[in-house]
């Protein structure tokens, strides 16, 4: 923990995403809260918190005392006001819809320090279109973590227009600091580097499911031993969620018209039928069969 005047981070949305965050940020010794609003995902990410780390220690990975002072340095909570209240950092990963950001980020203008920097994890909504609902443009973010974080190496800290270099330099610092690979986009781009690649793939590889020419098993084998990809478009959509893939296709096509960004068919079936991928059970695979 080394970045000046960042202590306390907030993660807001304890899902898969944020709980992995908070944990990051909570082995790098940063004082971490996380909240959501429902009860329910807020005890599975504390019970996710209290399994992962003695099977850390478990696996030789961590000591008993680094897991304990681990544990300690996070906490989770409903309360949006407590989580916040004292943050150096927040760090956003709700669902991914512009009305639910903007209601929140506004809550968190009113309810942060005035030094507080709000990032966004989000992976296709830029800064630019939440910065505005708050009194603090120039400390607004992108901070996009991959799934699943704590894992994944890389951050994408993406400076709109509106970003100040403190603020941007500051995120990143912070992103080297508990263990990640930061990238800096100087400018705002639609899927930024590598959802905007992934995109290309997944599009091409609906396309050719969709026209018969093979089956996505076998596209998504020929992926992975062809390009060494350490699995397939079809997998990866599953992991990353089906309903995040419709969205972002939605948003994309209402925002430019373009209908070559309309979701796949076959998304929109799934996504209908709200097999999400490893989230709901099944996906393109079926996770529900050991």
């Amino acid at each position: 923990m080394t970045i000046p005047g960042v202590n306390n981070i907030c993660v807001v949305g304890a899902g898969n995403m944020g709980h992995q965050i908070a944990l990051c940020c909570a082995q790098a010794g940063y004082k971490v809260k996380c909240t959501d609003v429902s009860a329910e995902i807020l005890k599975k990410a504390e019970d996710f918190t209290n399994s992962y780390l003695p099977g850390r220690v478990a696996k030789g990975k961590m000591t008993e005392e680094a897991a304990r002072q681990v544990r300690s340095n996070i906490s989770f909570t409903s309360d949006l006001k407590e989580a916040a209240g004292d943050a150096d950092v927040v760090i956003e990963a709700i669902l991914e819809k512009i009305d639910l950001k903007h209601k929140l980020f506004a809550q968190l203008d009113e309810i942060c320090p005035p030094h507080a920097i709000l990032a966004t994890n989000s992976s296709f909504i830029v800064s630019s279109k939440i910065a505005p609902v708050t009194k603090r443009p120039s400390q607004i973010c992108n901070m996009h973590f991959f799934n699943p974080a704590l894992v994944m190496k890389l951050v994408e800290v993406v400076k709109g227009p509106h970003t100040s270099e403190e603020t941007a330099q500051k995120i990143f610092d912070l992103s080297k600091d508990i263990g990640k690979v930061p990238v800096l986009l100087n400018k705002e781009i639609y899927g930024f580097l590598v959802n905007r690649i992934v995109a290309a793939i997944n599009h091409e590889a609906l396309h050719i499911y969709d026209m018969g020419v093979a089956s996505y098993e076998d596209i998504d084998t020929a992926v992975v031993h062809a390009l060494g990809h350490p699995m397939g478009p079809f997998r990866l959509m599953d992991l990353t969620g089906i309903d995040l893939a419709y969205y972002i296709g939605m948003e994309r096509y209402q925002e430019i018209g373009d209908p070559t960004y309309k979701p796949s068919p076959l998304v929109v079936e799934k996504f209908i039928k709200k097999e999400w991928g490893q989230k709901t059970g099944k996906g393109f695979y079926d996770y529900t069969k050991k």
